[in-house]
């Protein structure tokens, strides 16, 4: 390696490191996991979390996603990181079933490493932080359209899954819809204990929380007899949104959080078709509150105006496929500190 090359390198992470920021090599087809990484990133309060985590005790180091993953966050902060901080936390994906030179959707790959986390770190209690700072609790109401009885079911989301209309639509029309309700007849019907068989119900989803980092999945994907196709329709989304305001006929009678704001703090783009595509971020970063676009191992300064170009309608550009919200207004975020 010539001097000027090094040097060149050299000054590219110093500078990345000054905007805290840093590229990410494309290691055997790595773009959706060092997407998901910047995210990470970006949403420091799992990186806090994470230092908490006295990790001594592990055993196979080189399998553990919350040891590696708290490995190349930390490197991501540092001035001087390892060369590729990355390829351990890949090599653990690897061993855990999420293979690398494979082509990968974004928001399974984001909740298999949530779900990695909850089950891999020997503390049950900083596990369950993690698990609850992207937890959407959600009641399911089943009501039997023959004799008007009601089943209900808590549970919760990790990732909120909106169905995508194929012409123009917004985040706040998408989640309109996933909260209304619907009628389940012919082979949707379900058992119904009072009627004793299945029978026609009316199916509701209703909020009883929402999450510090409430994370979004637009479903661009769809499958038509066998073949899979990418929706590129324009989907608008807000950099701040009250979900008070917007979604509020889907709280349930039992929610009583106060504050519904989020700001946008990473989205991440996937570009080309359903078979083969990549994937790139654009991120929020922490003390400037400046927009920046990793695409792999580049890195570079971005505005809210290019972020708002990731809203598709146009063939040849990248379009969001999963958003990143985190709760409070953009004036209590530029003040860092841990949701609670």
């Amino acid at each position: 390696m010539s001097w000027t090359f090094y040097r060149s390198i050299s000054s590219r992470c110093i500078r990345d490191s000054y905007f805290g920021m840093r590229g990410l090599s494309n290691h055997q087809l790595s773009c959706c996991v060092n997407t998901l990484l910047q995210t990470f990133y970006a949403t420091w309060e799992l990186g806090e979390i994470l230092d908490k985590w006295e990790a001594a005790a592990v055993k196979e180091e080189s399998c553990n996603v919350p040891l590696q993953l708290k490995r190349v966050l930390s490197a991501m902060k540092s001035d001087t990181p390892p060369q590729a901080p990355h390829r351990a936390f890949l090599h653990s994906l690897n061993s855990n079933r999420i293979r690398l030179g494979s082509q990968h959707d974004a928001d399974e790959v984001f909740l298999s490493i949530l779900n990695l986390l909850h089950h891999q770190m020997d503390d049950k209690h900083l596990a369950l932080e993690i698990q609850n700072l992207y937890k959407i609790s959600v009641e399911t109401c089943l009501q039997c359209i023959d004799c008007s009885s009601v089943q209900t079911l808590n549970t919760y989301l990790l990732s909120l899954p909106l169905h995508v209309k194929e012409d123009h639509d917004s985040l706040e029309g998408c989640m309109t819809s996933f909260f209304e309700h619907q009628e389940l007849r012919g082979i949707d019907c379900c058992f119904c204990a009072r009627c004793e068989k299945k029978t026609p119900s009316k199916k509701g989803l209703t909020l009883l929380s929402l999450p510090c980092i409430l994370s979004v999945h637009l479903k661009r994907f769809r499958n038509s007899n066998g073949d899979t196709r990418k929706l590129d329709c324009r989907i608008t989304f807000p950099e701040t949104i009250d979900f008070s305001e917007t979604v509020k006929e889907a709280f349930s009678s039992d929610f009583n959080q106060n504050d519904c704001k989020y700001t946008l703090h990473a989205v991440v783009v996937h570009s080309g078709y359903a078979s083969f595509g990549h994937y790139t971020a654009y991120v929020r970063e922490r003390r400037s509150q400046r927009w920046y676009y990793a695409d792999d191992s580049h890195v570079h300064q971005a505005s809210w105006e290019e972020v708002q170009r990731s809203y598709g309608g146009n063939h040849s550009r990248g379009t969001a496929y999963m958003l990143m919200y985190r709760r409070g207004s953009k004036e209590v975020v530029q003040q860092p500190q841990l949701c609670g």
